[in-house]
Protein backbone atom coordinates (compact mmCIF):
# COMPACT_ATOMS: atom_id res chain seq x y z
CA UNK A 1 0.00 0.00 0.00
CA UNK A 2 1.13 3.64 -0.89
CA UNK A 3 -0.09 6.76 -0.01
CA UNK A 4 0.98 10.46 0.24
CA UNK A 5 3.86 11.77 2.08
CA UNK A 6 2.34 12.32 5.49
CA UNK A 7 3.94 12.90 9.39
CA UNK A 8 3.17 9.84 11.48
CA UNK A 9 -0.04 10.14 13.30
CA UNK A 10 -0.14 12.27 16.11
CA UNK A 11 -0.54 9.51 18.81
CA UNK A 12 2.97 8.49 17.47
CA UNK A 13 4.57 11.75 17.30
CA UNK A 14 3.79 12.94 20.76
CA UNK A 15 5.04 10.48 22.97
CA UNK A 16 3.39 10.27 26.52
CA UNK A 17 4.95 9.63 29.92
CA UNK A 18 2.59 7.64 32.52
CA UNK A 19 3.40 9.83 35.49
CA UNK A 20 -0.13 10.32 36.82
CA UNK A 21 -0.91 12.25 39.85
CA UNK A 22 -2.38 9.60 42.85
CA UNK A 23 -5.20 11.37 44.43
CA UNK A 24 -6.94 9.97 47.97
CA UNK A 25 -10.34 10.70 48.15
CA UNK A 26 -11.03 13.59 50.52
CA UNK A 27 -13.27 16.82 51.29
CA UNK A 28 -12.25 20.40 50.93
CA UNK A 29 -13.57 22.79 52.53
CA UNK A 30 -13.93 26.12 49.99
CA UNK A 31 -11.50 29.16 51.44
CA UNK A 32 -11.65 32.76 51.05
CA UNK A 33 -11.27 33.27 46.93
CA UNK A 34 -10.73 29.89 46.09
CA UNK A 35 -12.06 29.00 42.80
CA UNK A 36 -12.70 25.64 41.25
CA UNK A 37 -9.23 25.33 38.81
CA UNK A 38 -7.69 26.52 41.93
CA UNK A 39 -8.98 23.91 44.00
CA UNK A 40 -8.04 21.66 41.44
CA UNK A 41 -4.28 22.36 41.08
CA UNK A 42 -4.51 22.16 45.28
CA UNK A 43 -5.58 19.11 45.18
CA UNK A 44 -4.47 17.73 41.88
CA UNK A 45 -8.04 16.29 41.00
CA UNK A 46 -9.75 17.26 37.55
CA UNK A 47 -11.96 20.27 37.83
CA UNK A 48 -14.66 18.72 35.83
CA UNK A 49 -14.46 15.10 38.07
CA UNK A 50 -15.07 17.56 41.18
CA UNK A 51 -18.07 19.60 39.40
CA UNK A 52 -19.71 15.85 38.64
CA UNK A 53 -18.85 14.64 42.22
CA UNK A 54 -20.53 18.06 43.56
CA UNK A 55 -23.67 18.43 40.97
CA UNK A 56 -22.41 21.77 40.05
CA UNK A 57 -23.03 23.83 37.05
CA UNK A 58 -21.52 25.66 34.58
CA UNK A 59 -20.25 28.87 35.54
CA UNK A 60 -19.04 26.61 38.89
CA UNK A 61 -19.14 29.06 41.47
CA UNK A 62 -17.99 28.02 44.80
CA UNK A 63 -19.03 30.04 48.50
CA UNK A 64 -16.19 29.96 50.92
CA UNK A 65 -17.21 27.05 53.68
CA UNK A 66 -18.73 24.98 51.27
CA UNK A 67 -17.53 21.43 51.53
CA UNK A 68 -16.76 20.01 48.73
CA UNK A 69 -15.87 15.96 47.41
CA UNK A 70 -12.46 15.62 46.20
CA UNK A 71 -12.97 12.08 44.15
CA UNK A 72 -9.84 10.08 44.58
CA UNK A 73 -7.77 8.19 41.49
CA UNK A 74 -4.93 8.99 39.01
CA UNK A 75 -4.90 11.63 37.33
CA UNK A 76 -3.25 12.59 34.40
CA UNK A 77 -2.09 16.22 33.31
CA UNK A 78 -2.42 16.59 29.72
CA UNK A 79 0.32 18.26 27.67
CA UNK A 80 0.16 20.09 24.32
CA UNK A 81 -0.11 17.69 21.62
CA UNK A 82 -0.91 14.44 23.71
CA UNK A 83 -3.59 12.28 22.36
CA UNK A 84 -5.90 10.47 24.31
CA UNK A 85 -4.88 7.45 22.09
CA UNK A 86 -1.16 8.17 23.08
CA UNK A 87 -2.30 8.82 27.00
CA UNK A 88 -4.18 5.76 27.17
CA UNK A 89 -1.29 3.36 25.40
CA UNK A 90 1.21 4.92 28.03
CA UNK A 91 -1.21 3.27 30.72
CA UNK A 92 -2.33 0.40 29.19
CA UNK A 93 -5.97 0.98 29.29
CA UNK A 94 -9.07 1.43 26.63
CA UNK A 95 -8.79 4.73 25.79
CA UNK A 96 -13.05 4.12 25.66
CA UNK A 97 -13.01 3.45 29.69
CA UNK A 98 -11.36 7.17 29.98
CA UNK A 99 -13.80 8.49 27.93
CA UNK A 100 -16.28 7.10 29.91
CA UNK A 101 -14.61 7.58 33.25
CA UNK A 102 -14.40 11.54 32.30
CA UNK A 103 -17.43 11.80 30.75
CA UNK A 104 -16.06 13.43 27.57
CA UNK A 105 -18.25 14.37 24.49
CA UNK A 106 -17.58 15.90 20.99
CA UNK A 107 -15.75 16.71 19.68
CA UNK A 108 -13.36 15.03 22.00
CA UNK A 109 -10.17 17.81 21.65
CA UNK A 110 -8.71 18.03 24.88
CA UNK A 111 -6.63 20.80 26.60
CA UNK A 112 -3.42 21.38 27.77
CA UNK A 113 -2.97 21.65 31.84
CA UNK A 114 -6.70 19.29 31.69
CA UNK A 115 -6.11 17.00 34.42
CA UNK A 116 -8.14 13.65 33.21
CA UNK A 117 -8.65 10.40 35.25
CA UNK A 118 -7.02 7.04 34.56
CA UNK A 119 -9.56 4.25 35.45
CA UNK A 120 -8.22 1.06 36.80
CA UNK A 121 -5.22 0.01 39.40
CA UNK A 122 -2.19 1.06 38.23
CA UNK A 123 0.70 -2.22 37.50
CA UNK A 124 3.77 -1.25 38.39
CA UNK A 125 5.29 -4.50 37.38
CA UNK A 126 4.20 -4.07 33.71
CA UNK A 127 6.88 -2.88 31.17
CA UNK A 128 5.74 -0.03 29.05
CA UNK A 129 5.59 -2.07 25.62
CA UNK A 130 3.34 -4.51 27.55
CA UNK A 131 0.71 -1.53 28.31
CA UNK A 132 1.39 -0.52 24.68
CA UNK A 133 -0.02 -4.15 23.62
CA UNK A 134 -2.62 -4.06 25.87
CA UNK A 135 -4.07 -1.15 23.63
CA UNK A 136 -6.19 -1.77 21.04
CA UNK A 137 -6.67 0.81 17.99
CA UNK A 138 -9.93 0.91 16.19
CA UNK A 139 -12.20 3.63 14.62
CA UNK A 140 -13.96 5.10 17.86
CA UNK A 141 -10.76 5.42 19.49
CA UNK A 142 -9.38 7.47 16.51
CA UNK A 143 -12.74 9.31 16.39
CA UNK A 144 -12.71 10.38 19.73
CA UNK A 145 -8.53 9.88 20.46
CA UNK A 146 -6.49 10.92 17.78
CA UNK A 147 -6.41 14.58 17.63
CA UNK A 148 -4.04 16.04 19.84
CA UNK A 149 -4.52 18.65 22.51
CA UNK A 150 -4.14 22.08 22.23
CA UNK A 151 -3.47 25.21 24.40
CA UNK A 152 -6.19 26.47 26.61
CA UNK A 153 -7.71 28.95 24.61
CA UNK A 154 -6.54 27.53 21.29
CA UNK A 155 -9.52 26.66 18.47
CA UNK A 156 -9.03 23.94 16.63
CA UNK A 157 -8.30 24.61 12.71
CA UNK A 158 -10.59 24.22 9.65
CA UNK A 159 -8.38 22.23 7.19
CA UNK A 160 -5.94 24.89 4.44
CA UNK A 161 -7.05 24.67 1.06
CA UNK A 162 -3.88 23.90 -1.88
CA UNK A 163 -2.57 26.99 -2.76
CA UNK A 164 -4.27 28.45 -6.15
CA UNK A 165 -2.04 26.40 -9.18
CA UNK A 166 -0.33 28.76 -11.80
CA UNK A 167 -2.44 28.99 -15.12
CA UNK A 168 -1.55 25.54 -16.92
CA UNK A 169 -0.18 24.19 -14.15
CA UNK A 170 -1.42 20.44 -12.64
CA UNK A 171 -3.16 21.35 -9.54
CA UNK A 172 -1.21 21.26 -6.40
CA UNK A 173 -2.01 18.77 -3.47
CA UNK A 174 -3.32 20.01 0.13
CA UNK A 175 -0.70 21.16 2.49
CA UNK A 176 0.45 18.26 4.60
CA UNK A 177 -1.02 19.20 8.73
CA UNK A 178 1.19 18.72 10.83
CA UNK A 179 0.51 15.77 13.05
CA UNK A 180 0.30 18.15 16.30
CA UNK A 181 -2.53 19.87 14.69
CA UNK A 182 -6.10 19.13 15.36
CA UNK A 183 -8.89 19.67 12.88
CA UNK A 184 -12.80 20.31 13.06
CA UNK A 185 -15.21 18.72 10.53
CA UNK A 186 -17.22 20.88 8.48
CA UNK A 187 -20.35 22.93 9.92
CA UNK A 188 -22.28 22.20 6.96
CA UNK A 189 -24.24 18.96 6.71
CA UNK A 190 -23.40 17.00 4.09
CA UNK A 191 -26.43 16.48 2.10
CA UNK A 192 -27.30 13.25 -0.12
CA UNK A 193 -24.74 10.75 0.10
CA UNK A 194 -23.26 8.88 -2.41
CA UNK A 195 -22.20 5.10 -3.11
CA UNK A 196 -18.41 5.32 -2.52
CA UNK A 197 -18.37 2.47 -5.04
CA UNK A 198 -20.62 0.44 -7.38
CA UNK A 199 -20.41 -3.48 -6.63
CA UNK A 200 -21.99 -5.97 -4.63
CA UNK A 201 -22.53 -5.85 -1.49
CA UNK A 202 -21.41 -9.41 -0.05
CA UNK A 203 -21.77 -8.69 3.96
CA UNK A 204 -24.55 -6.59 5.66
CA UNK A 205 -24.43 -4.49 8.17
CA UNK A 206 -25.02 -5.87 11.70
CA UNK A 207 -24.88 -9.84 12.66
CA UNK A 208 -23.80 -11.98 10.60
CA UNK A 209 -24.41 -16.41 10.71
CA UNK A 210 -21.88 -16.85 13.17
CA UNK A 211 -23.08 -13.96 15.66
CA UNK A 212 -20.06 -12.11 14.57
CA UNK A 213 -21.41 -7.79 14.17
CA UNK A 214 -20.40 -5.91 11.13
CA UNK A 215 -20.03 -2.40 12.14
CA UNK A 216 -20.21 -1.42 7.95
CA UNK A 217 -20.85 -3.55 4.41
CA UNK A 218 -18.33 -4.99 2.60
CA UNK A 219 -18.58 -4.29 -1.33
CA UNK A 220 -16.85 -6.51 -3.87
CA UNK A 221 -14.99 -4.60 -6.45
CA UNK A 222 -12.15 -5.12 -8.98
CA UNK A 223 -8.63 -4.45 -7.71
CA UNK A 224 -7.64 -0.77 -8.17
CA UNK A 225 -11.03 0.42 -8.52
CA UNK A 226 -11.28 4.26 -7.44
CA UNK A 227 -13.13 4.90 -3.58
CA UNK A 228 -15.69 8.30 -3.51
CA UNK A 229 -16.02 10.08 -1.10
CA UNK A 230 -19.73 9.74 -0.35
CA UNK A 231 -19.62 13.75 0.67
CA UNK A 232 -18.02 17.20 1.28
CA UNK A 233 -15.78 16.86 4.42
CA UNK A 234 -12.27 16.81 5.83
CA UNK A 235 -9.79 13.87 6.64
CA UNK A 236 -9.96 12.59 10.21
CA UNK A 237 -7.13 9.69 9.25
CA UNK A 238 -5.13 8.05 6.81
CA UNK A 239 -3.15 4.87 7.28
CA UNK A 240 -3.03 1.34 7.99
CA UNK A 241 -3.03 1.27 11.62
CA UNK A 242 -6.07 -0.91 11.87
CA UNK A 243 -4.99 -4.06 10.73
CA UNK A 244 -8.08 -5.37 10.56
CA UNK A 245 -8.90 -2.86 8.00
CA UNK A 246 -5.84 -2.80 6.15
CA UNK A 247 -5.52 0.57 3.95
CA UNK A 248 -7.86 3.06 5.86
CA UNK A 249 -9.29 6.62 5.47
CA UNK A 250 -12.18 8.09 7.79
CA UNK A 251 -14.01 11.43 6.62
CA UNK A 252 -15.42 13.84 8.85
CA UNK A 253 -18.98 15.43 7.77
CA UNK A 254 -20.56 18.05 8.82
CA UNK A 255 -23.86 16.91 10.68
CA UNK A 256 -22.18 14.19 13.19
CA UNK A 257 -21.51 12.02 10.23
CA UNK A 258 -18.10 10.01 9.52
CA UNK A 259 -17.48 7.80 6.72
CA UNK A 260 -15.04 4.81 6.50
CA UNK A 261 -13.10 3.22 3.98
CA UNK A 262 -10.76 0.21 4.70
CA UNK A 263 -8.85 -2.54 2.89
CA UNK A 264 -7.70 0.36 0.40
CA UNK A 265 -4.21 -0.91 -1.71
CA UNK A 266 -3.54 2.79 -2.14
CA UNK A 267 -4.61 5.91 -0.35
CA UNK A 268 -4.52 9.41 -2.00
CA UNK A 269 -5.25 11.63 0.85
CA UNK A 270 -4.07 12.80 4.11
CA UNK A 271 -5.41 13.57 7.43
CA UNK A 272 -6.83 16.73 7.44
CA UNK A 273 -7.32 17.20 3.91
CA UNK A 274 -10.44 18.87 2.78
CA UNK A 275 -12.50 16.39 0.29
CA UNK A 276 -15.49 16.47 -1.88
CA UNK A 277 -18.48 14.41 -3.00
CA UNK A 278 -17.54 12.30 -5.47
CA UNK A 279 -13.70 12.98 -4.96
CA UNK A 280 -11.24 9.61 -5.27
CA UNK A 281 -9.85 9.04 -2.10
CA UNK A 282 -8.11 5.75 -2.16
CA UNK A 283 -8.29 3.02 -4.21
CA UNK A 284 -9.49 -0.29 -3.50
CA UNK A 285 -7.69 -3.86 -2.73
CA UNK A 286 -7.68 -6.43 -0.37
CA UNK A 287 -5.20 -5.62 2.35
CA UNK A 288 -6.07 -6.35 6.21
CA UNK A 289 -8.19 -8.98 6.82
CA UNK A 290 -9.40 -9.47 3.28
CA UNK A 291 -9.97 -12.36 1.33
CA UNK A 292 -10.60 -10.72 -1.80
CA UNK A 293 -10.33 -7.22 -3.23
CA UNK A 294 -13.73 -5.65 -1.38
CA UNK A 295 -13.93 -2.26 0.81
CA UNK A 296 -15.00 -2.44 4.05
CA UNK A 297 -17.72 0.90 4.17
CA UNK A 298 -18.75 1.83 7.61
CA UNK A 299 -20.69 5.46 8.17
CA UNK A 300 -21.66 6.46 11.77
CA UNK A 301 -23.67 9.46 13.42
CA UNK A 302 -21.68 10.39 16.40
CA UNK A 303 -20.15 7.52 17.86
CA UNK A 304 -22.98 5.11 16.94
CA UNK A 305 -22.65 2.74 13.29
CA UNK A 306 -25.96 3.07 11.40
CA UNK A 307 -26.71 0.59 8.43
CA UNK A 308 -24.86 2.39 5.69
CA UNK A 309 -27.92 1.13 2.75
CA UNK A 310 -30.59 2.54 4.55
CA UNK A 311 -28.89 6.00 3.89
CA UNK A 312 -27.37 5.51 0.37
CA UNK A 313 -29.47 5.75 -2.72
CA UNK A 314 -31.33 2.51 -3.36
CA UNK A 315 -29.36 1.30 -6.83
Amino acid sequence: MTQLPAPRPAWEARPVTPDAAIVTAQTYTVRSGDTLAAIADRTGASADAIARANALLPPYVVVAGQTLSIPGGRYHRVHPGETGIAIARAYGVPWSQVVAANDLVEPFILRAGQRILIPGVPDRTSSAAERAAAFRLDVDSILTGGEPAVAANQPAVTPTPAPRPTPGAPKPPPRALPATTPVIAPAAAPGRFIWPVSGQVVRRFGAGASGERSDGIKIAVPLNTPVKSIADGTVAYAGDGIAALGGLVIIRHGGGWTSVYGHAAKLLVRRGDPVTRGQTIALSGATGYADRPELHFELRRGRTPVDPTAQLPRR
